[in-house]
């Protein structure tokens, strides 16, 4: 791979960010719930709103990262230390995308659930985009890996049972911080489990050729393995 090509690779990686942060926004506009790897993020957001949601996902994404290094020790390689600059921007695109979002109206459930599918679609976009760009999982997806590769176990299966266990815990937290009540993770929650890896499918198929034909001059480097590490934020 060139220099030109790895650049370019990061370039699109840093857009997709920026969409898939934007996601994000929209799903924690509408307020019925964010996707399940954000679903702890954004109860402690809830509760501790003196931190934007953005700088919760620094922390969470942080989190995960530390969770890899501990989990891989000696066989964790330093290049997935970029985790925490990109975790960083990811923070700080969600919170722009936050500002951006609050000129749009959502006081009814109509248009929360309008912004909740808009932004499922959105994320997937800019998932879908890190998927082609093939350079760096995010630190939730790496952390799946982590364990995948730890116990040996389809890294499909340890996927769900760790949005499970994210949706658990925020759960836990909720009731915890909110006198029993659930606050943070709701239908949308589900919702975006279920739909964002179909959004991310069907826009990868769409666009990885124009983009393999940009980054690699047509040669098409995405894998069905990637897709399937590359399904949530």
């Amino acid at each position: 791979m060139t220099k030109t090509e790895i650049a370019k690779r990061y370039i699109l990686f840093i857009i997709s960010l920026f969409f898939a942060a934007l996601g994000v926004a929209f799903t924690k506009h509408g307020e019925l719930g964010v996707s399940p790897i954000s679903s702890v993020a954004n109860v402690m957001n809830h509760k501790f709103d003196s931190l934007s949601m953005g700088t919760w996902l620094i922390i969470w994404n942080c989190v995960l990262i530390v969770g890899q290094i501990v989990i891989l020790r000696k066989k964790f390689q330093l290049i997935q230390l970029l985790q925490v600059p990109l975790s960083f921007l990811f923070g700080w695109f969600t919170d722009i995308g936050m500002w951006i979002v609050s000129f749009i109206p959502a006081n009814s459930y109509p248009l929360r659930f309008i912004m909740l599918i808009a932004g499922i679609v959105i994320l997937g976009f800019g998932i879908s985009l890190a998927v082609i760009a093939n350079v760096i999982m995010n630190s939730g997806e790496a952390f799946v890996k982590a364990i995948s590769d730890t116990i040996h176990k389809e890294f499909g299966n340890v996927k769900i049972a760790f949005d499970v266990i994210c949706v658990i815990l925020a759960v836990a937290l909720s009731l915890v911080f909110f006198n029993f009540s659930i606050v943070g993770t709701r239908e949308g929650t589900i919702i975006s489990a279920f739909l964002t890896g179909i959004v991310v499918k069907f826009f990868s198929k769409k666009l990885n050729k124009p983009f393999n034909n940009i980054l690699v001059n047509g040669k098409c480097r995405t894998s069905d393995n990637d897709l399937e590490q590359l399904t949530s934020v």
